[in-house]
C-alpha cells in the first residue's frame, strides 16, 4: 500500500537532509507507529505519503514514493485526498468552518458525495469521536482536545484507505485517547484501512502491528512492539522512551512481557518482591516535609458562562499557596484552561470572586496582574509574534516600563534560564516546539511573576525535550515561583506536582496531595483519566509510588515470598503498612 526505495529529502533551505535513503514498505490493513526524537524526520516522512513534499514544500526529492502504485510525483494532493486522510501535527490549521458539523461535511461535499451520504457520515464520525453534542458550535470554542478531535473526523469522513496521524493524541486526556485508539482500530477491523501514526510515547503503541524508529532522518529500527520490548538501551539512545513496564521489570531482574499493572504486580509478587514495611509512612511523611507558604491565590465559588450560554465553571473553590507546584487535571472541555484564565485577568467572573494576596482581581488592570501572574499558553504559537526571540522575551518588560538597561537583563537572565543564552538573533518561528515553548516560558519569565502557569507545558515534546521542560519548571519551583500546570501527562503530574486539583464538568472532583489524590484509582477514573502504569502497579503492591525510582527503591525481595497474597492491599486498596 505505501512503498519507499530509497528515498531522502532536503528542504530547500536545509543545510542536511530531512530524509536519507528510506527504505519501507508497508501492506494493506497494516497499523504502523511512527517513533524517533524531534528532527528524527517523522513529520518529513508522513508529508512524502500525499504529496505535500514535493508539490507544497520544495526541496530535493529522490528516490520512488508509491501509493497502491502509483508514484506521488506524479499526483497533486487534492487527486489523493479520497485515498489518503492526513491530520497534521498543528491541527487546528486544518479547521476552519463555522461550525463543527460543517466543518466534518466540507471533505465529502467538496468529493461531490450525495448530500444524505454526507449527513450519515457527519452524524458517524461525530460520534466516534464524542462531538457529537457539539454539531452547531463554533470550532474555535472548543477546547484544544475538542479540536484535535475534530480535525480527525473532518479526515475519517473522507473514507480514506490510508490514514497518517502526526501526534493525534496529544492533546487529549487519556481517556479521549483510548476511546480514539479504539476507534481507529474499529475501522481497520471492518475494512482495510492502513495506518501510519506519528506518536511520542511508545507505550501508546503497544497496539500497533510494528514499530519504525527514525533517528537523523535514517531508519533505525523496525520489528513488532514485542521484538522491541527489550531494546530499552537502543530506544534510549535514539531518544524514545523505553515501554514503562518493561524498563520496571529490567529493573527488578524479571523477565516477561506484561501487559498490565495487574499482570505486572503478580508478577512482582510471584519474583519474591514486597513492599518493605512502613514505605507508604515514609513517603507521606517526606511530603509532608515539603510545606508550602501563605495563601496566594484564592477561587471562591466561581462561575463562568461563555456568551453562547456554555457553563464552563460551576462555583469552584480553591486556595493556592505560594511556593506550590500544582497540577490541574481532567478531561477535555472540564473547565481546566477557562479557570487558569480567571487567575490573571484574561477571563472575567460570571459570579464567584478570586483574590490574589487577599485583594479582589476585580476591577485590576490585566497589564498589572500580569506581572504577577503569568500564563504560558496551550499553544505557543498564539503567545509568540516578534521576528526575533529577543524581541519577543523583551516585551513584557517593555511593556512595564522599564528602562532598556533593565529590559537587557531581564532578557540575558531569562533566555539564560530556558537554555537559550545567546540565541535571542532566531526567528522563534524557526525553532521545534520545545524551543519555542522555551521562548514563551522565557516571556513570562522576564516579567518576574510570582505565579506561573503553564498549560499543557509537555505537548508536542520528545523524551528528552520533555525532561528539560520539566527540570526548567522545577528549578523555578525551587527557587520560589508558585507552580500550576494544567496536563493531561499522568507521569509528569506524579513526577512533579506536589498537589493535584481534579476536574469533571466544570468542577472540583477531588484536591489533594498528588499520592493521597493518586492512590484513589476509582476517583481518578470518574474524570477519564488513569494513573501512569508505574502508580499504578505500586497501588496493587502496597506502596504509593509516585515514580519508577520510588517503586524500585520501596520493594524488597525475600528468599519465601510468604502466604498466598502476602498481605498485599486488594485492587484498589490502601497500604496497611501506613
Amino acid at each position: 500500500m505505501i512503498r519507499l526505495d530509497d528515498v531522502s529529502f532536503r528542504y530547500r533551505a536545509g543545510k542536511a537532509p530531512a530524509l536519507r535513503n528510506i527504505t519501507c514498505h508497508i501492506r494493506p490493513g497494516e497499523l504502523v507507529g511512527l517513533l524517533g526524537r524531534s528532527g528524527a524526520g517523522r513529520s518529513t516522512l508522513a508529508a512524502t505519503l500525499n504529496g505535500t513534499i514535493p508539490h507544497l514544500v520544495r526541496g530535493d526529492l529522490t528516490g520512488r514514493v508509491l501509493i497502491g502504485g502509483e508514484d506521488i510525483r506524479a499526483t497533486r494532493p487534492r487527486d489523493l485526498a479520497d485515498r489518503i486522510g492526513f491530520v497534521f501535527q498543528d491541527f487546528e490549521a486544518q479547521l476552519f468552518s463555522t461550525d463543527v458539523s460543517l466543518e466534518v461535511a466540507f471533505g465529502p461535499e467538496n468529493l461531490g458525495v450525495e448530500r444524505a451520504e454526507i449527513a450519515r457520515r457527519v452524524e458517524r464520525c461525530l460520534g466516534m469521536v464524542r462531538l457529537s453534542h457539539l454539531g452547531h458550535k463554533a470550532p474555535a470554542m472548543l477546547s484544544g482536545g475538542q479540536k484535535q478531535r475534530l480535525a480527525l473526523a473532518s479526515v475519517l469522513a473522507l473514507e480514506p484507505k490510508i490514514l497518517v496521524l502526526d501526534e493525534p493524541t496529544s492533546d487529549l486526556d487519556p481517556a479521549g485517547r483510548c476511546e480514539l485508539l479504539e476507534a481507529i482500530r474499529s475501522l481497520r477491523r471492518s475494512g482495510d484501512l492502513t495506518l501510519l501514526m506519528i506518536d511520542p510515547e511508545i507505550d501508546e503503541m503497544r497496539w500497533a502491528d510494528r514499530l519504525i524508529v527514525l533517528d537523523g532522518g535514517r531508519l533505525a529500527m523496525d520489528g513488532t512492539p514485542a521484538a522491541l520490548w527489550d531494546r530499552a538501551d537502543e530506544l534510549e539512545n535514539l531518544g524514545v522512551k523505553s515501554f514503562t513496564l518493561a524498563a520496571l521489570a529490567r529493573r527488578l531482574g524479571l523477565a516477561g512481557r506484561w501487559p498490565d499493572a495487574e499482570a505486572a504486580a503478580d508478577a512482582i509478587r510471584e519474583g519474591g518482591w514486597r513492599a518493605a514495611a512502613g514505605v507508604a509512612a515514609r513517603l507521606r511523611a517526606a511530603d509532608d516535609a515539603r510545606g508550602a507558604g501563605e495563601v496566594l491565590l484564592e477561587v471562591d465559588h466561581l462561575v463562568h458562562r461563555y456568551p453562547d450560554g456554555t457553563e464552563a465553571l460551576g462555583g469552584v473553590s480553591c486556595a493556592i499557596r505560594r511556593g506550590e507546584f500544582v497540577a490541574i487535571l481532567g478531561q477535555n472541555g472540564s473547565g481546566k484552561t477557562t479557570l487558569v484564565k480567571h487567575l490573571n485577568g484574561i477571563l472575567a467572573p460570571t459570579a464567584g470572586e478570586i483574590r490574589l494576596a487577599g485583594r479582589s482581581l476585580r476591577g485590576q488592570p490585566t497589564t498589572a496582574l500580569s506581572r504577577r501572574v503569568g500564563l504560558v499558553f496551550q499553544n505557543p504559537d498564539h503567545q509568540i509574534f516578534a521576528e526575533r526571540v529577543w524581541d519577543e522575551v523583551a516585551f513584557g518588560p517593555r511593556l512595564q516600563g522599564l528602562s532598556e538597561t533593565d529590559v537587557r537583563g531581564r532578557v540575558e537572565e531569562a533566555l539564560a534560564a530556558v537554555g537559550l543564552g545567546g540565541l535571542g538573533d532566531l526567528d522563534p518561528f524557526t525553532l521545534t516546539k520545545g524551543g519555542r515553548q522555551r521562548v514563551a516560558v522565557a516571556g513570562t519569565l522576564a516579567t518576574k511573576p510570582e505565579v506561573i502557569i503553564l498549560d499543557e507545558p509537555t505537548t508536542g515534546l520528545d523524551s528528552r525535550e520533555l525532561q528539560g521542560m520539566m527540570a526548567l519548571i522545577g528549578r523555578l519551583n525551587t527557587a520560589g515561583h508558585t507552580i500550576v500546570i494544567i496536563t493531561h501527562a499522568m507521569d509528569v503530574a506524579a513526577a512533579h506536582a506536589r498537589r493535584v486539583i481534579l476536574m469533571r464538568g466544570g468542577r472540583i472532583l477531588r484536591d489533594g496531595p498528588t499520592r493521597e489524590v493518586f492512590a484513589d484509582e476509582p476517583v481518578i477514573e470518574q474524570t477519564g483519566l488513569r494513573p501512569p502504569p508505574v502508580v499504578q502497579v505500586g497501588n496493587r503492591l502496597g506502596v504509593p509510588a509516585l515514580t519508577l525510582d520510588e517503586l524500585v527503591s520501596c520493594l524488597s525481595r525475600t528468599p519465601d515470598p510468604g502466604p498466598p497474597g502476602g498481605g498485599a492491599p486488594n485492587r484498589r486498596g490502601s497500604d496497611p503498612s501506613a
